[in-house]
């Protein structure tokens, strides 16, 4: 193992692999060659005497020593890219990649105005969006695949508070109780739930054990697209987040709950490692307009 000898480019080669999705879209992305991509990887391998990629059918993944070396891996190309932007004398404003993990709702209905307002302070800086679960959002942060998260709670999360809404129901705009200032779970226990599964699933279960009402799912849904198109075409209602407001067009509606739970959002790095510096810049960034109430609008950012 010659670990003292692993250079920039093979480390620039392992994170693009990852974050392209493959090594013909990593290729592209650096401007070289397949096979100089595939070469600078396997010379990665063999410095650090083991495989850092999972290879196969879909997408490579990290395998226990690449989900190790992955953190310092970024940090040490960003570090490279400041250093070169630097003794070539160009702007030494903030640059590099930050890689954001959040939810369907996180992104849609928290993200939009800290990214434009990320953009105007720090036009260097790209933040690269990747979008899952709560689980995966978690999963991506501990891993290393992402430096920054909108982690999500009954209690704030660590880091910095960006939202918080309720749990309300999702009705069709000519549902009978849509025109309701507020209702009682109970009303919709007629009605066939079409439930959230992931993330939200632990939430509605709660509001049903504090409505006494028995959680009876006529359906399972992961995709937060699906679940729209079925409350939209009748099939059932759905309990849903505040911030699901920013998806919905003039067919659906979001009436409170006389009995609901409230989820925290906030933006945090890992917990169990040093953060990279732009993920510190970002997250000391963020304008104290955004950490607002949010139950069924987005949160306004100065």
């Amino acid at each position: 193992m010659s670990g003292t000898n692993v250079g920039i480019t093979h480390l620039r080669a392992f994170l693009a692999v990852l974050d392209q999705g493959g090594f013909g879209s990593a290729a592209e992305e650096l401007g070289v060659s397949q096979s100089a991509v595939s070469h600078a990887v396997a010379t990665l391998e063999r410095l650090l005497g083991a495989a850092v990629l999972v290879r196969g059918d879909g997408r490579p993944r990290p395998t226990a020593l690449g989900e190790r070396i992955l953190p310092f891996a970024r940090r040490t190309v960003d570090a490279h890219a400041a250093l070169c932007a630097l003794a070539a004398g160009h702007d030494p404003r903030p640059s590099g990649t930050v890689r954001l993990a959040a939810t369907a709702t996180a992104c849609l209905g928290v993200l939009p105005a800290l990214l434009a307002r990320w953009k105007a302070d720090f036009p260097g800086v790209k933040v690269v969006l990747l979008e899952g679960d709560d689980d995966e959002v978690e999963e991506w942060l501990r891993a290393g695949a992402a430096e920054l998260a909108v982690l999500v709670g009954r209690e704030p999360p660590p880091g910095v508070p960006v939202a918080s809404d309720t749990f309300q129901a999702l009705l069709r705009r000519d549902h009978p109780l849509a025109g309701e200032a507020a209702i009682e779970l109970a009303d919709l226990d007629d009605d066939p739930l079409v439930l959230s599964t992931g993330g939200c699933e632990p939430y509605v279960e709660e509001v049903h054990r504090l409505s006494g009402v028995m959680l009876r799912p006529a359906h399972r849904v992961r995709d937060m697209g699906t679940l729209l198109t079925m409350v939209r075409g009748g099939i059932g209602v759905a309990i849903m987040p505040g911030l699901t407001a920013t998806l919905l067009d003039h067919r659906l509606v979001l009436v409170p709950l006389t009995r609901t739970v409230t989820r925290h959002l906030s933006l945090t790095g890992p917990a169990d490692r040093p953060w990279h510096p732009l993920a510190e810049l970002l997250t000391t960034a963020v304008p104290a307009g955004a950490r607002a109430h949010s139950d069924s609008t987005a949160p306004s950012i100065a």
